[in-house]
């Protein structure tokens, strides 16, 4: 499995596709914001630089695990790869797993390439706040590689790219990904997956303690979507 495991980190980091959606695009857009934004408060007296360091890294590591591991499970099921290792010595839990730790690992770059910029345009954070923020955030991403590998599962290979998509950019626009979730909004953020993801960067700000509550929501929805995963493999080995 450790094999399989550097097998696939190595084929996303070669990746050009991976590289610029997942580690350039939100470097992109965090440039973007903080220009719209400059000097005014974001939410609860937060700078624009701040804010959205935490919300581009998370956009940039979602991204990361959604879009690699949905469609390279569906491209890989429908070239008839998947059927090949079902062949082999290796267990179905362990492809699965593969995928999931493979997936969270190609999140460090998007994170850290964010933080760094978040560095150069002057958010200060003490050596603990930076190593605490990206420990939390890497151990997020792996709630949204368990819900790739089953969303690459559960979509046809033709439908994985736009459903991917949808769900994507939904959880984000919903999450406060581009812009603070307020009022009705924020009640029904809540429940949104990427909102909680969101809020684990909170404690690095002035006033704030680390958001147990969303990382309880967080650990039943890793549940949640492993469960899936792995429901929807033994369903696509029934069919196979």
């Amino acid at each position: 499995m450790k094999t399989l495991i550097k097998l696939e980190i190595l084929r996303t980091l070669r990746n050009r596709r991976y590289l610029f959606f997942s580690v350039l695009y939100p470097a992109i857009l965090y440039f973007v914001f903080i220009s719209a934004y400059g000097s005014h408060a974001v939410a609860n007296g937060l700078s624009a630089k701040s804010y959205f360091m935490i919300s581009m890294a998370t956009f940039g590591s979602v991204g990361a695990v959604l879009t690699g591991s949905a469609q390279r499970i569906s491209l890989e099921r429908k070239s008839g790869w998947i059927r090949q290792l079902r062949l082999t010595a290796l267990p179905g839990r362990a492809y699965a797993t593969a995928k999931i730790a493979s997936c969270a690992v190609t999140t460090l770059p998007a994170i850290l390439a964010v933080f760094l910029l978040g560095a150069v345009e002057g958010v200060r954070l003490d050596a603990g706040q930076w190593l605490g923020l990206v420990a939390v955030l890497w151990a997020g991403s792996f709630v949204f590689a368990a819900l790739g590998v089953a969303l690459g599962y559960a979509a046809e290979p033709n439908a994985v790219q736009p459903i991917v998509m949808i769900v994507y950019m939904m959880m984000a626009a919903l999450g406060g990904t581009w812009f603070p979730a307020t009022g009705t909004l924020k009640d029904i953020a809540k429940f949104d997956p990427v909102y909680m993801y969101n809020q684990l960067g909170d404690f690095v700000h002035p006033g704030q303690s680390f958001d147990t509550a969303s990382a309880a929501g967080l650990a039943a929805f890793l549940v949640v979507f492993v469960a899936a995963a792995g429901f929807l493999y033994r369903r696509d080995t029934q069919q196979a």
